[in-house]
């Protein structure tokens, strides 16, 4: 673990990233790639020690509320933060000056912060983001072995629900002859309903690879389902970046019908509105 100080942590399309590198070991993540620049080897973290400071200073001089952004290229809950709480001290932050937010994770570790997401939730608006890939449990454990079980997050999302708290599901990435079967979909689909999410965001049936994230699945692949690289490279060549599941019709078949059934929004921009729209003030409920 190393600690250095950003020069900035307020994106333009206000997302903040607190940490560089990931605990979470899942082997399909997309951020291991070397276009990033992250952190090698990629589980020494690096801890952006002055991100509050950054935020506090980046809020104050926001001229209009609006919705705050994490996890996008970094958990906001790997293991370092149980002890550093940055994402904690940011959401203290978020909270006093009345933005909203919309975490992404896939640890239930985002419950320890459950006062903060209602008190801001309350003053604004929270909408908890939780990628959820593989139903089975068992096969969850080998693409995603370091973190929150699916089930596990399942729950969490029965929680926030219950706090009247908006909830959406990242159902990617499908690893091809993995975890891309109907069966799983339609588990998957089942908790989101269960639930009650609000979206579920699907960035297609299938897989992205590039240098250094294709070469550490291929590892993985070796190691857990002996075979299956050559497989991946007879169907797709060794320098695909689109690796679509040979189910992915009759996937996205089943996805868009059953989502439509059941008033989940499925559209990236429609979600993505959803989840950036910062709700106007009720001046006269303060009032009355």
């Amino acid at each position: 673990m190393k600690f250095i100080d950003a020069k900035s942590i307020l994106s333009s399309q206000n997302g903040i990233n607190l940490y560089r590198g990931c605990t979470h070991g899942c082997i399909y993540c997309d951020s291991r790639s070397k276009c990033y620049h992250t952190p090698e080897p990629f589980e020494d973290i690096e801890v952006k020690q002055n991100a509050p400071e950054l935020l506090e200073d980046a809020l104050k001089r926001k001229r209009k509320k609006c919705m705050i952004g994490t996890g996008s290229m970094c958990d906001p809950y790997l293991h370092a933060e149980r002890e550093l709480k940055l994402t904690r001290r940011c959401l203290e932050i978020i909270d006093r000056h009345g933005f909203g937010v919309a975490p992404l994770t896939k640890s239930t570790m985002i419950l320890r912060d459950l006062d903060l997401y209602e008190s801001i939730n309350r003053k604004a608006k929270v909408v908890v983001q939780m990628t959820m890939t593989t139903f089975d449990e068992n096969l969850c454990k080998i693409l995603e072995p370091n973190v929150s079980s699916t089930l596990e997050r399942f729950e969490a999302l029965k929680i926030f629900r219950d706090r009247g708290i908006d909830t959406v599901v990242w159902f990617c990435p499908l690893c091809p002859f993995i975890n891309d079967s109907l069966e799983n979909l339609e588990g998957i689909l089942g908790y989101c309903k269960a639930a009650g999410v609000k979206g579920i965001i699907n960035y297609g049936m299938g897989l992205t690879l590039r240098e250094g994230d294709r070469e550490y699945y291929y590892a993985k692949l070796d190691q857990y389902f002996p075979g299956l690289k050559q497989k991946y490279i007879e169907t797709y060549g060794w320098n695909a970046y689109e690796l679509t599941s040979p189910n992915a019709q009759k996937l996205d078949r089943y996805f868009k019908e059953f989502c439509v059934e059941n008033k989940i929004i499925t559209g990236w921009d429609e979600v993505f509105a959803f989840m950036r729209k910062f709700p106007e003030r009720n001046i006269q409920r303060e009032l009355f």
